[in-house]
């Protein structure tokens, strides 16, 4: 991120300066103490076990420039009222400075994955931001924007839902003008009481696009329906069925980590090699044509980014050690995706013997 100083944070925020330097740079954020280093604003979250400001002044020693904290402590810090509010306004304040389209992207299973294909997908266009990793919570999401290079052709934003009103919240300030809402399944639905609310509150991300919008989802998805009826400006879908604006048409495992991906995206047919394996994978490579093409970029162009991605760390990662092969599919899990990763690995090539290692899921 382009340097800011303790000053410009807390005008954005409306902070109030208790001893920092306001003329102090920084150009990094630290959400962990351990993680601060010289030029580190640290965030002092307050998590649901351990309360950042008790390592406050740590992350000060190890070189932060300062703590943003909801209490004073004993060293020059910046004091919010609320840190989820203080970070929504320093996002908001950045987001009115960026004037291009916006792609929202949430759903039970595969967001972070769909939301790596759309960025690949629209680079043709030019200099893409995205969110980094996982970072689409209340606390990382706003990130994004205070990093953001204003000449981004497009931004594509991750967005977590926990319970009710968080993508609403995380909505409000990054302003989405385009909307991915990749399935509804069962995560988190005893945060919103059913599969029901889980729907509901993935289409906080709908409810939050403008007339001129475009709302993108899963034809053949159980909540279709609903996601249609509330789907605001253009609506679009991916799928396997002749309805769909993107349909996938074939998915043909090539080894362990890669695929050969037939779409027909809006009446044109695109093949090409996709660095994924599984029908689940097939429909997030659809949804991230379908925003390219909607978007502006050309087809061709969009599938040959997607064809030169490297694999995603930690799904269905492959690792060859002493002659076995590890697939490794570790980030998350939820029945939805645990199944779609064993489809997954039936599916694929293999010589020899196939054994399942699974942890639980609480």
């Amino acid at each position: 991120m382009m340097p800011m100083t303790v000053g410009e944070f807390a005008r954005r925020t409306g902070a109030q300066l208790m001893g920092a330097d306001p003329e102090a740079s920084f150009y990094h954020f630290a959400l962990d103490s351990r993680e601060a280093r010289a030029g580190s604003l640290f965030l002092a979250i307050k998590g649901a076990r351990v309360d950042g400001t008790a390592f406050a002044i740590q992350a000060i020693e190890n070189g932060a420039v300062t703590a943003v904290v909801e209490t004073p402590i004993a060293a020059p810090c910046i004091v919010v009222e609320n840190l989820v509010d203080a970070l929504a306004k320093l996002a908001s304040s950045f987001r009115d400075e960026y004037s291009g389209p916006v792609v929202g992207v949430t759903g039970s299973v595969g967001k972070t994955t769909t939301k790596e294909l759309i960025a690949a997908a629209l680079a043709p266009l030019g200099k893409i931001a995205k969110t980094e990793g996982n970072r689409n919570t209340e606390y990382t999401a706003p990130l994004l924007w205070a990093e953001l290079d204003v000449s981004a052709a497009a931004v594509v934003v991750e967005m977590s839902m926990r319970g009710f009103g968080q993508i609403a919240h995380l909505a409000q300030f990054s302003r989405p003008t385009v909307g991915v809402i990749t399935n509804v399944g069962s995560s988190h639905a005893e945060m919103v009481g059913s599969r029901q609310g889980v729907a509901e509150a993935k289409l906080e991300l709908f409810d939050a696009l403008p007339p001129s919008g475009l709302s993108i989802f899963w034809s053949e998805g159980d909540f279709a329906g609903l996601l249609r009826q509330r789907a605001r400006g253009d609506v679009a879908t991916f799928g396997t069925s002749e309805a769909a604006d993107a349909r996938v048409t074939s998915v043909r495992p090539l080894g362990w980590d890669r695929s050969r991906v037939e779409v027909v995206v809006d009446g044109a047919p695109i093949a090409f090699d996709a660095p994924g394996i599984g029908a689940h994978f097939g429909l997030n490579c659809a949804a991230a044509l379908l925003v390219a093409k909607r978007l502006g970029a050309d087809l061709n162009d969009a599938a040959a980014a997607i064809a030169a991605m490297p694999p995603l760390p930690m799904r269905m990662e492959i690792q060859e050690i002493d002659g076995v092969t590890f697939v490794l599919d570790m980030y998350n899990a939820a029945p939805q995706s645990f199944v779609a990763a064993l489809e997954a690995f039936q599916a694929a090539p293999c010589a020899g013997k196939r054994v399942v290692v699974a942890g639980e899921m609480r």
